[in-house]
């Protein structure tokens, strides 16, 4: 029960924040239910965030989180951002598409103040970062409204550096995890261990409560899990095919197909390491590719061919954000996957 005091949540369930493939509608289904619904803010502007946190508020008075980004943005490099650009050609060649300049401004933000005020204004239960945590200030501005700060630790120093740093939860990402890596003290994926092997250690050296994260898909994970001294789990992938999800139809396809089990870290569609399932994309430019430019810039290159792909039916240059146990995934409401995840606790 601490997660869910510190929470105010009935459920030790959290729903992974998805950028790209969800918004408000799957964040209310799963706090609705007695988990915790989280809504990812990375891809959106001050105002559509706005809109969304009203529609939330609108339709639910349960506990929510909110999810930010908080890399530094990067400066860039037109030399870097051509050479990665002429990976692309051919492809733009096949689709019949021109092939845009060499882009330069990056496609996602971390959060600022004036994002960290406007969110307050809606009183989230919860604050959640990925790629460490942001400046003490914004720290400051989220906690003086009340809601509570969890963080993504990929390694036991991550956590550790996370708990120093002021948060009030550690999320514990194996590398089963799907979407990007929250790592951030280092850049080496050598370092990155599985949720079960990562969790007891991170619950060993840390005093705040530890949330599992990573290949967990049913009921059995979820308490295999609680039993190694995690606190609640995050769960992600399983959500992917449920109605309120806003998953693409390449991706519900590539989801329900034969090798989505098949997935591995790749950089070449932001520039840094994220799991995702295999397709053509990967397949012959990766899945790690060491002329992708730095995160988030290796996006524009292949943001057209991707639109004009998708447009076609193929997933050939889309994200196909997936953890390593697709089995969860089930063409249910979130509100009752949400339950089923806890029915064993």
């Amino acid at each position: 029960m601490r997660l869910q005091q510190l929470l105010g949540i009935e459920l030790p369930i959290i729903q992974a924040p998805m950028a790209g493939v969800q918004k408000s509608a799957l964040t209310i289904a799963v706090s609705n239910a007695g988990g915790l619904g989280s809504l990812p803010c990375a891809l959106l502007s001050a105002e559509e965030i706005s809109r969304e946190l009203h529609t939330i508020r609108d339709q639910s008075a349960r506990p929510f989180s909110v999810n930010f980004f908080c890399h530094e943005p990067p400066m860039p490099d037109e030399s870097k951002a051509s050479a990665w650009l002429s990976q692309f050609s051919a492809y733009y060649a096949e689709l019949g598409i021109p092939q845009p300049a060499a882009p330069s401004a990056p496609t996602r933000m971390p959060i600022n103040k004036e994002m960290a005020e406007l969110i307050c204004e809606f009183e989230p239960s919860v604050v959640s970062f990925h790629f460490g945590l942001p400046s003490q200030e914004i720290m400051d501005i989220v906690h003086r409204c009340g809601a509570k700060i969890i963080s993504s630790a990929t390694t036991v120093e991550e956590a550790l550096w996370l708990e120093s740093h002021g948060a009030d939860a550690i999320i514990a990402q194996g590398v089963e995890a799907g979407g990007h890596r929250g790592m951030f003290l280092s850049e080496d994926i050598s370092t990155q261990v599985g949720t079960f092997a990562l969790v007891p250690q991170v619950v060993q050296a840390v005093k705040v409560p530890v949330i599992a994260a990573g290949g967990i898909a049913d009921a059995r994970g979820v308490k295999a899990a609680m039993t190694l001294g995690a606190s609640g789990v995050q769960v992600g992938t399983a959500y992917l095919l449920c109605p309120e999800a806003a998953t693409s139809a390449v991706h519900r396809a590539a989801l329900k197909g034969e090798w989505s089990s098949v997935t591995a870290l790749t950089n070449i569609y932001s520039g840094r390491p994220a799991r995702a399932m295999f397709n053509r994309m990967m397949k012959e430019l990766g899945p790690i590719n060491p002329l992708a430019p730095t995160f988030p810039l290796a996006s524009i290159a292949s943001a057209p061919l991707r639109a004009k792909a998708e447009s076609m039916g193929s997933d050939a240059f889309s994200p196909l954000w997936a953890g390593q146990n697709t089995s969860g995934c089930k063409e249910v409401s979130a509100a009752t996957l949400t339950r089923e995840l806890a029915e064993l606790l």
